[in-house]
């Protein structure tokens, strides 16, 4: 029996969060991607809009603000957001616990900027020059700060 993608899932880290890979674009011939993250509390990325992808978050645990296309909400477990491509979001784990979540983007291959992230170890906001760079490739343009809910 061959062992299924999330019996052999990679495991990455960057910034304050930890990402399991469990489907890739390899495996679904492109069509999606799906990872578990765990973010810490006050984690969360900077504005951005992915050109190609939709994106989907299934939260499992913790708390999230959303903000998408300027309306904040918050989020907990069992609760579903979805980000069309295209769509200006960013969202940060508010509370004092981790947030976990799953992400499934259609089509697949944003999963690979995490590896390159993980990587090369980059920061933000020191290091957002060479991270713009390697997002133009993966049709990913940052367009303002994370959030500050603190």
């Amino acid at each position: 029996m061959t062992p299924s993608p999330a019996q052999t899932a990679q495991t990455l880290n960057w910034l304050d969060t930890e990402y399991r890979m469990l489907l890739t674009s390899d495996t679904t011939n492109g069509r999606q991607a799906l990872f578990e993250s765990v973010t810490q509390p006050g984690g969360g990325p900077p504005r951005h809009i992915h050109k190609d992808a939709d994106e989907t978050f299934v939260i499992l645990s913790g708390d999230v603000a959303f903000w998408l296309d300027g309306m904040d909400s918050a989020q907990g477990p069992g609760n579903v957001v979805f980000v069309p491509r295209g769509a200006e979001h960013t969202f940060q784990v508010i509370g004092l616990r981790p947030a976990r979540m799953l992400t499934i983007l259609s089509p697949g291959g944003f999963e690979v900027f995490f590896k390159e992230m993980a990587a090369g170890d980059f920061r933000i906001p020191q290091d957002m020059a060479q991270i713009n760079k390697i997002a133009e490739r993966f049709q990913l343009r940052f367009t303002g700060p994370p959030l500050d809910m603190n």
